[in-house]
């Protein structure tokens, strides 16, 4: 019988090396994109498709996840008394969810740090969001694919079309399409050479699955870089039932990489009210200034 989708898992245990000195001893996941720290956007995605319960699987250094996410009643107490309920409203309204937060004790892959979920997720189908995959809020990515698990009864696997020379970067699928922008997945390869890809077709850092990728998860040893890689799990899941993947078509930014962090606080900016007018002056301002 399908089950709903209540569990999310936020892997937050990583070293954040592409970010130091900024990471050394604050979590990645809380560097601020416009004025939410790169997490809330997951879970308040999460938030918007009815999920509730929220397993964040953190690491040394990451207390700061835990504080944020708890409530702050003086923080709080201040706002009331001056007035100021905007901002009582935003610091407030996930006040609700329930967290659960677990150490991972060494950052030895995605696979280990979703296996350290079990004893919360039990036997219930669940999300996983990578944080650091921020999709534009305009979107409903991970609403797609409750629904088509609701469909199929299967795990999904969110796809995305990236440029050859960065497919190394991933764990890439081979399918065949099922319907529309949904695939039957046949293999998948983690971090593939260029030449050995078997598309263009990338996951990127939103699933859904089901619990028994842990017994899977379970089996298998070190894959590529000496981790526990999710991509080898999927591939021994795959033996025992189908998988399928949606192509997301939409905008995706990968915040984990400088750039792509930049391209995020640029445009997540410009769709909001407070700074959208004086940011778009400046960027014509540095545009002029380039030119000449």
């Amino acid at each position: 019988m399908e089950k709903k989708i209540r569990k999310a898992i936020l892997p937050a245990g990583g070293l954040g090396t592409r970010f130091l000195p900024a990471t050394k001893a604050s979590p990645k996941e809380m560097l601020p994109i416009v004025d939410k720290p790169m997490i809330q956007y997951a879970i308040e995605e999460a938030r918007a498709c009815g999920i509730e319960e929220f397993i964040i699987i953190t690491g040394k250094y990451k207390r700061a996840i835990e504080d944020h996410f708890d409530s702050a009643f003086e923080l709080e107490e201040n706002l009331k008394r001056t007035g100021k309920k905007r901002l009582l409203e935003e610091i407030s309204r996930l006040n609700h969810l329930n967290f659960a937060y677990i150490r991972q004790k060494a950052a030895i892959g995605l696979g280990h740090a979703i296996h350290c979920a079990k004893p919360f997720v039990k036997d219930e189908p669940f999300a996983v969001l990578l944080s650091d995959d921020i999709i534009d809020p305009d979107t409903v990515l991970l609403q797609h694919m409750i629904n088509l698990y609701k469909e199929f009864n299967s795990p999904i696997l969110a796809l995305q079309q990236v440029p050859i020379p960065d497919i190394n970067k991933y764990g890439v699928i081979e399918g065949i399409r099922e319907k529309g922008n949904v695939y039957r997945i046949n293999n998948l390869v983690e971090k593939p050479r260029l030449t050995d890809a078997p598309s263009d077709m990338a996951i990127i850092g939103r699933y859904i699955l089901t619990p028994d990728i842990f017994e899977i998860l379970e089996g298998i040893g070190p894959g590529k870089g000496g981790e526990i890689q999710l991509t080898d799990a999927l591939c021994g899941l795959l033996k025992k039932r189908p998988i399928y993947g949606y192509l997301f078509t939409g905008k995706r930014y990968d915040a984990g990489d400088k750039i792509g962090y930049l391209k995020a606080t640029i445009d997540l900016s410009l769709k909001n009210s407070q700074v959208s007018e004086q940011l778009k002056k400046y960027i014509i301002e540095v545009a002029a200034r380039l030119k000449n």
